[in-house]
């Protein structure tokens, strides 16, 4: 009889509602009887990850310390897999002339093959299903959904199951333009040596105190994606895939 699959969840930061996110992805996580979780709010305990069959990650501005990074990018490499939601790949500093996105974190962003840049505000976009006989979104049909549209630099080799069209300004950025109607990756892999990153941006959450110290109180509560049935679905998929299930039925 094989053993429980070992799930390490990191979910931690800044300027997003992180008790909620935790606790929705401890739901999911429980819904499978194989899987036995434990929590972090960021890289520290490397020895945990190794030992971990899979890492889950919703993050902002969670970067770790250099070692952490090469720890990070050893455990996905020696063939561990890594599912990483929203902010993980976000990196922020508030600028008088707006939000700076720096670099420096090169391992970090190169194990999960992008860095976040920047968004335009909160709005409704259409996601299309860009691999559609890839079994994370067989089935699935193109969607609206209303989130952050996430802009980003991208390292290495990325395979995009979903994506999006953008082009114009993201204000309050300092990175903010964003010319050419390409297609912007919502939904990717990412393989590194012997393991690989499922990467969603999908999945902005916020609520009363998650901005604080640049406010003392956001005037309302965001869920986004969060409430879109297409995003649960990828998630649950999502999982089986870090899990090592068949994503077929």
């Amino acid at each position: 009889m094989s053993g429980p699959i070992r799930a390490y969840l990191v979910a931690g930061g800044r300027y997003h509602d992180i008790d909620y996110a935790r606790a929705q992805l401890l739901g999911l996580l429980a819904e499978d009887p194989d899987i036995r979780t434990d929590v972090a709010s960021d890289y520290a305990d490397s020895e945990a990850i190794a030992a971990a069959d899979f890492l889950l990650s919703y993050t902002c501005d969670v970067p770790g310390t250099p070692e952490q990074q090469k720890a990070l990018a050893d455990y996905v490499a020696g063939g561990g897999r890594w599912f990483a939601l929203h902010g993980t790949n976000s990196v922020l500093e508030f600028m008088a002339e707006g939000v700076r996105a720096p670099r420096g974190h090169d391992a970090l962003m190169q194990t999960l093959g992008s860095q976040f840049l920047a968004h335009p505000p909160i709005g409704r976009f259409t996601v299309r299903v860009a691999a559609p006989e890839h079994p994370l979104v067989a089935g699935i049909d193109d969607f609206e959904v209303e989130d952050e549209l996430y802009l980003c630099e991208y390292h290495g080799e990325i395979h995009t199951l979903l994506d999006t069209r953008f082009s114009g300004r993201a204000p309050g950025f300092v990175e903010g333009e964003f010319l050419g109607d390409e297609p912007r990756p919502v939904l990717y892999l990412h393989p590194v040596g012997a393991g690989e990153v499922l990467y969603l941006t999908l999945g902005h959450c916020r609520s009363k105190y998650d901005m604080r110290p640049v406010m003392d109180e956001y005037p309302r509560t965001e869920r986004c994606a969060w409430e879109s049935p297409v995003y649960w679905e990828l998630l649950r998929r999502g999982l089986r895939w870090a899990a090592g299930k068949s994503l077929r039925t």
